[in-house]
């Protein structure tokens, strides 16, 4: 009903990681600019914070997208719920190792090592993006210390990307906050980003008209706080209320009745 009453070709506001769902605003630019820094400069450790929602996940997976265009060797692991051989396993797999389920920590180790020294050799970089670094345990974070330490030349060409709650970002502990060498902060949008990204993403879905007033666009992105996930949750939601009523647009009054109805919150960044 959504779709047919907006003549939108598909759901453009559905949550999921789809990197053709990227919207280049320009915090999340200047966020892609500087992970290639770390990369191209040849930098070891670096840390992707934002408040939740701010698209740290989406933009590991764009990252990751645009360093395989470049011939990079890319892992991107989620480590929420991850212990320490999970994550010394997933790096073996996902560097092409093929260890067996059943393979020692230490006999990981050895293969991830291999597998460093041989893209060492072939000039070819190295990149781990893990996310959600602030959602697991002092022995991962230990090993994620010990990978940031190794053979720390130049030559190594071995970049990791951590991502982290900006509130939460201490969780990380003093040994790799140390280690850190840049830091990259994800901001909220401005009015201007969330009004670019609605008309944006109707428009990829076949919608040339606008279906919100100046007055809903400006509720919807104080309500949201400017925050992506809360301002995609509450557009597709107001289009679905005023498509229910068969309104020609979505107004302020219809943003503020589907933001009361969720109680989302006025504060999202503190979540």
């Amino acid at each position: 009903m959504n779709q047919t009453h907006w003549g939108l070709s598909h759901s453009p506001f559905r949550s999921c990681l789809d990197t053709r769902l990227y919207y280049a605003s320009p915090t999340h630019d200047e966020a892609l600019a500087r992970m290639h820094f770390l990369v191209d400069s040849r930098r070891r450790l670096g840390v992707l914070q934002g408040g939740t929602g701010t698209g740290k996940s989406m933009m590991l997976e764009v990252f990751a997208e645009q360093l395989r265009r470049s011939g990079a060797d890319v892992v991107v692991i989620d480590l929420l719920g991850a212990g320490a051989h999970e994550l010394v396993w997933t790096l073996a797999d996902q560097l092409h190792a093929n260890p067996s389920f059943d393979e020692s920590t230490f006999r990981l180790w050895r293969m991830v090592l291999d597998r460093l020294v041989e893209n060492r050799y072939q000039h070819i970089p190295t990149v781990f993006l893990l996310d959600n670094a602030d959602e697991v345990g002092s022995d991962v974070l230990e090993h994620v210390a010990r990978l940031s330490l190794i053979d720390t030349s130049p030559e190594a060409r071995l970049t990791i990307v951590l991502t982290a709650n900006s509130h939460r970002v201490e969780s990380l502990g003093t040994r790799l906050l140390e280690l850190t060498e840049l830091r990259i902060e994800l901001e909220s949008w401005e009015e201007e980003d969330t009004v670019g990204y609605i008309e944006w993403a109707l428009r990829n879905a076949g919608r040339e008209q606008p279906v919100m007033d100046v007055d809903a666009l400006a509720r919807l992105h104080q309500l949201s706080g400017g925050v992506p996930r809360r301002v995609l949750q509450l557009t597709d939601l107001a289009l679905l209320a005023a498509a229910g009523q068969n309104l020609d647009a979505v107004d302020a009054t219809t943003v503020e009745a589907v933001y009361q109805e969720l109680s989302v919150t006025a504060e999202p960044a503190m979540t």
